[in-house]
């Protein structure tokens, strides 16, 4: 099954001809790339998946998606979260910027 998440966008740039974005979810931060939501802004709401933005839907839709997420123990918290890396959106590790927070 996949599964997207809904974030917050906190901060745009730029790097190599890619967009990426550190998107929050529920006070955990990572870093996923834009490229599939140009019009995505700082302060929009966007559903995550593997790592990409694929959606940009209002902050109603978000916070409904999170609750039903966080209803059927599909995320983590902040505190359950492992030490964030400094490694790029899409690095293939265990816990890394591409996985799913539950």
């Amino acid at each position: 099954m996949c599964l997207a998440v809904p974030g917050k966008l906190l901060e745009t740039q730029v790097i190599s001809d890619n967009r990426l974005g550190v998107v929050e979810f529920g006070g955990i931060k990572r870093s996923v790339f834009l490229d599939f939501v140009p019009e995505a802004e700082v302060g929009d709401y966007v559903m995550v998946h593997v790592g990409f933005a694929i959606s940009r839907i209002d902050e109603q839709e978000a916070q409904r998606t999170f609750e039903l997420l966080e209803r059927i123990g599909m995320l983590e918290t902040a505190d359950d979260a492992p030490p964030e890396t400094e490694e790029p959106a899409g690095a293939a590790t265990t816990g890394g910027p591409d996985a799913i927070p539950r």
